[in-house]
């Protein structure tokens, strides 16, 4: 993906609209905000190096796990387009609040956020997706994420501290998976 179409949904999408209030001064700060519960609103520059790696496409399915305050989930509605659609999942109830209010800023009905299920990866019966993005670290790469990506479908997602980029080629062959980089996440439950 150019990276001036990662710009453009960052200047579509403003930060300061997913930041608790008492937060939003500080939506230019290249760092996490805390959102509450423990959770945050990722870096600006890993959110932008990871959907660079994701390289989303117009009228893409596409997956937001962690969903949090929403931010990626708007970013990610931005990049697919009205003719993709985007299923943010998030585990807190609050944040779930927290992200559909926020998401409500913007004009993207083809996106939403709903709760997520615990114990179980991803969203299986919504399953194939074209892209997932994975906003938590796991302590091991989730078979179960994997399987629900379509063929030719990509998942960025943070492994033990190293961010991967999972493809999974058109053919039906062996899932590809390259390193890109360390970063600190939030743990993936």
């Amino acid at each position: 993906m150019t990276r001036d179409r990662v710009d453009a949904a960052f200047a579509a999408v403003p930060r300061e609209w997913f930041l608790p209030e008492r937060e939003r001064a500080r939506a230019s700060f290249d760092g996490p905000i805390g959102i509450g519960h423990g959770q945050t609103n990722s870096q600006p520059r890993t959110v932008a190096a990871m959907l660079r790696l994701l390289d989303v496409r117009a009228g893409d399915r596409v997956l937001d796990v962690g969903s949090g305050s929403g931010w990626t989930t708007g970013l990610l509605a931005e990049l697919t387009g009205p003719t993709g659609t985007v299923l943010g999942l998030e585990l807190e109830p609050d944040l779930v609040a927290f992200g559909r209010a926020n998401l409500a800023h913007g004009r993207w009905p083809w996106a939403r956020i709903e709760p997520a299920t615990a114990g179980r990866y991803g969203d299986p019966a919504g399953a194939p997706y074209d892209r997932i993005l994975v906003s938590a670290e796991a302590a091991a790469l989730p078979s179960s994420l994997v399987e629900q990506l379509a063929p030719a479908g990509r998942m960025v997602i943070p492994v033990a501290g190293e961010m991967l980029l999972v493809i999974k080629p058109a053919d039906g062959g062996e899932v590809a998976v390259t390193t890109h980089g360390w970063y600190r996440f939030v743990p993936l439950r």
